[in-house]
């Protein structure tokens, strides 16, 4: 016992001196020890606040409320609430969707779709244009931000759930391939579509495509709403032979992916390009961004008027959204939020006559009923959800997706980390939950008198306007989704 005494003092007295001469730290120094105390609290203090400190609906991004029904949807558990609403209803901003006094005809089957009433190729005749099963889809998150047992309970799940699963940028990996319905997102770096010299690469996308027969569409990326405008890199260390074979890349060797598109440098060339790639895979092509400056919209909208050509789709991203690091003003003060840059976008195109000629998708925080149905309302054909998608997998909002020390092994590569995934098992939580969603969505779509939730107009829905005020969207954002 004695000689176990004498080691731990033994230690704490060479920590005392590391802390007191060499740390560097202004705390260790005049508080050698003890001090680490408080690096401690700091380091849990966020699992602090989320179990004892916070009040249901203070945290953010998605408060206790928010993440119990997420939770309980996705186990097949009881999501309802009682006792009324806790929350501030007389708040700015907050929305209030109002319903008919005669709702419409309820649907009470529990494996309700609700297809897209819109076919993604189709007004720019694409080979293989394709009808979407369901409204509610997967966003984009890459394998390499999310791990491989993640990537497969999604893929498993979006099967079941008979939706999409979009890849993201970093490429398609075996674990995509589970049997769902993917959306292939290229971004700047064009993994897996890319030559040596990591310029798009036709050739190879082809050769993708083909080992990848689940494919629907092509996407894209202009930007994100977690860092629009900033490249990536993925250190050497972490490009594994498989992550390199994925991506078209040198395995143990920095990946960059640069701010911006080699392929195209203006709308006139983002059009040609999307042409080329509609006309060599026959599959439809969109769009994805963050908004920002609308002079690039403007002229968008105007070119695909004259030419006839353009975008099949385009995927509007808030500037609240996004799943994986950033750098802090990125990731607060870059791009507008989702209802302000959908609406501004979304009035460039039907100023210029041609906005019932594409398909809008909405993404940023509208994985929650209601905020879907504020997204469908102001012209959104569907939805991606990313983040409400990795809460029913398991994640429990540790913000820790940028130290690869996910507790929850859903963004991290982590091999140890990973084994609380079971993708079976993760896979039906996704499909309880995607199907939850839907089944509330289509439930307050037939109590607003309507049988799907792209015929809300901005005039069913009311938001706080100061004390006691309340204004219709189309008075907040000065147009009218569904006129013709």
């Amino acid at each position: 016992m004695m000689i176990w005494i004498s080691l731990a003092a033994a230690a704490l007295l060479a920590l005392a001196i590391r802390d007191r001469f060499f740390s560097g730290d202004n705390i260790l120094t005049n508080f050698p020890v003890i001090g680490h105390l408080r690096y401690l609290l700091i380091e849990i203090g966020p699992e602090l606040r989320q179990y004892i400190v916070a009040g249901n609906r203070e945290e953010q991004p998605f408060n206790r409320e928010e993440r119990e029904w997420i939770y309980r949807s996705a186990r097949g558990e009881n999501n309802l609430f009682g006792f009324g609403t806790d929350d501030q209803i007389y708040g700015m901003g907050y929305p209030i969707i109002k319903h008919a006094v005669f709702p419409a005809d309820s649907i009470h089957d529990k494996t309700h779709s609700i297809p897209s009433l819109k076919v993604l190729g189709e007004s720019h005749g694409r080979a293989k244009a394709w009808r979407p099963a369901s409204v509610i889809n997967i966003s984009a998150m890459s394998f390499g931000s999310l791990s491989s047992k993640a990537i497969q309970a999604l893929n498993l799940g979006a099967k079941a759930a008979g939706c999409y699963h979009n890849t993201g940028e970093g490429g398609i990996s075996p674990h995509h391939r589970m049997g769902g319905d993917l959306v292939y997102q290229l971004g700047t770096g064009y993994f897996g579509a890319r030559d040596r010299e990591g310029r798009f690469s036709m050739e190879n996308l082809l050769k993708t495509l083909e080992k990848s027969p689940a494919v629907r569409g092509i996407e894209l990326k202009l930007s994100q709403g977690a860092k629009p405008g900033k490249g990536g890199v993925l250190p050497g260390r972490k490009v594994t032979p498989e992550i390199a074979e994925i991506r078209g890349v040198e395995p143990w060797k920095d990946v960059l992916s640069p701010n911006g598109h080699s392929a195209f440098k203006d709308p006139s060339t983002l059009i040609d390009f999307i042409e080329r790639i509609a006309r060599e895979t026959g599959l439809p092509v969109g769009i994805k961004s963050a908004i920002g400056h609308l002079d690039f919209w403007r002229e968008l909208a105007a070119l695909m008027r004259s030419r006839g050509q353009g975008p099949d789709w385009i995927t509007i991203d808030g500037g609240e959204g996004g799943t994986g690091a950033a750098p802090l003003t990125f990731a607060d003060h870059v791009a507008l939020p989702y209802k302000v840059g959908f609406a501004r976008v979304y009035r460039e195109f039907m100023e210029a006559g041609i906005h019932r000629e594409l398909t809008w998708i909405g993404s940023g925080k509208l994985g929650f009923p209601d905020r879907a149905i504020v997204g469908f309302a102001m012209g959104a054909d569907m939805i991606n959800i990313a983040r409400e998608a990795m809460l029913s997998i398991g994640c429990i909002q540790a913000q820790k997706c940028h130290t690869d020390r996910c507790p929850a092994g859903v963004a991290t590569q982590s091999a140890y980390l990973q084994k609380a995934i079971e993708p079976g098992v993760q896979a039906l939580r996704y499909a309880r939950f995607c199907q939850s969603l839907r089944n509330e969505i289509l439930a307050v779509t037939h109590a607003a008198g309507y049988t799907h939730p792209t015929q809300f107009t901005m005039d069913d829905i009311e938001v706080g306007a100061g004390p006691g005020l309340f204004t219709t969207l189309r008075q907040v954002y000065g147009y009218h989704s569904r006129q013709p």
